[in-house]
């Protein structure tokens, strides 16, 4: 049951990375062509980068969970390697409680800055003037996968902790092995 709620929120993280990718690539063309436009023709795009700011944040706070889930998260862990499987496991629980007690925090003061913007109608002070809910909406969707994603991954340690199956916890939260990148940089 685990490892199919853990293929979903993968693939719908997969998919939302690219999305956000795509709607980078857009963002970047859109402040290209607003520059070659400045510069030749003394004509501005208003607001390109204003857009490319709220797409960037939301892009972002998107991918985290794509990262999670890939195990791509930088770490230290030059000691990390020479310690026992239990204790690596132990570790990267500890990791991953630690980061669900910040995203829920994160989480919960973005939702309250939301519902604010919200709740006052509140706009950006550019010319686009735009409602602040709405790249809002985008980022704290974002962040709320995370949090669910999170929060599966660290559900999902915990009940291996206490079967005391190591191995489980490394392949799902642990640091990547050298021959485990090899074989996904190769595709073998």
């Amino acid at each position: 049951m685990f490892d199919k709620i853990h293929g979903e929120l993968f693939r719908i993280s997969r998919v939302a990375t690219w999305v956000g990718g795509a709607a980078l690539l857009l963002s970047a063309i859109m402040v290209t062509l607003d520059v070659i436009s400045r510069k030749l023709f003394a004509i501005t795009i208003s607001g390109s980068d204003e857009i490319t700011g709220y797409v960037f944040a939301a892009g972002t706070t998107w991918a985290y969970s794509f990262c999670l889930f890939s195990r791509a998260n930088i770490r230290i862990d030059a000691l990390y390697n020479l310690l026992s499987l239990r204790a690596r496991a132990l570790l990267d629980m500890l990791g991953l409680a630690l980061l669900l007690y910040y995203i829920l925090l994160l989480t919960r003061n973005a939702w309250s800055m939301f519902a604010e913007n919200w709740e006052y109608n509140s706009t950006a002070q550019t010319t686009l003037a735009t409602p602040l809910w709405i790249p809002q909406i985008f980022w704290i969707s974002g962040l709320a996968f995370f949090l669910l994603s999170l929060s599966f991954l660290t559900a999902w340690g915990m009940v291996c902790m206490l079967k005391r199956d190591w191995a489980t916890i490394n392949r799902i939260a642990g640091v990547k092995s050298v021959q485990e990148e090899i074989v996904e940089e190769t595709h073998v």
